[in-house]
């Protein structure tokens, strides 16, 4: 009977952060309110409140959660790469599903912006970014690319960019790859 209830409230929580990233990019982060949400999991507010501290823990739990199937996404594309201009193309080409309006997109945004408000979401998701643009430093510099950490940092804030840049202008920017690969070339 335990197993159950415990399943029970695991099934709960996972409604809950799937319903928060529904929610952030419908309504916009700070709109999602405990009833909003309990109703969009179909369960009651307190609920909500039984599995987490308040809805800004679920919503950063869910987009940090998000966040890292991204990056592990991101990652296995650059880690296929056999040279550096392939890491730029593995990287790209994995964003390549992302309008910048698509609701992970969105929600992305969303956390960005409250990460200015949420020391706590900011410290979560700098280390994120942080870790990924040590690894991809390591794998850049492994080919010689001269100053192997500034290239993945603008790397990785290129990606960022220019999915907010979808958003606005749906042909994106034709010569980013150019740059990039010109920017991470070994001996540059």
């Amino acid at each position: 009977m335990a197993s159950s209830m415990a399943a029970r409230g695991e099934q709960a929580r996972q409604r809950l952060l799937a319903a928060a990233l529904e929610l952030a990019p419908e309504r916009g982060w700070s709109a999602v309110s405990t009833r909003v949400l309990a109703e969009r999991a179909g369960v009651t507010p307190s609920v909500v409140h039984y599995h987490f501290a308040s809805v800004q823990a679920v919503l950063v739990e869910a987009v940090l959660g998000a966040m890292r199937g991204v990056l592990a996404e991101f990652e296995a594309a650059f880690e296929r790469a056999r040279t550096p201009e392939e890491v730029v193309d593995a990287v790209l080409g994995s964003v390549e599903g992302y309008t910048g309006t698509d609701p992970l997109s969105l929600v992305f945004l969303e956390a960005y912006l409250a990460a200015t408000r949420d020391e706590a979401l900011r410290r979560g998701i700098g280390e994120l970014v942080d870790g990924l643009r040590a690894r991809l430093a390591d794998r850049l510099g492994g080919w010689g690319v001269p100053d192997a950490g500034a290239a993945a940092a603008v790397l990785v804030a290129a990606v960022d960019g220019l999915l907010l840049h979808r958003a606005l202008s749906p042909g994106g920017i034709p010569a980013a790859a150019a740059v990039l690969r010109r920017m991470t070339a070994a001996g540059a």
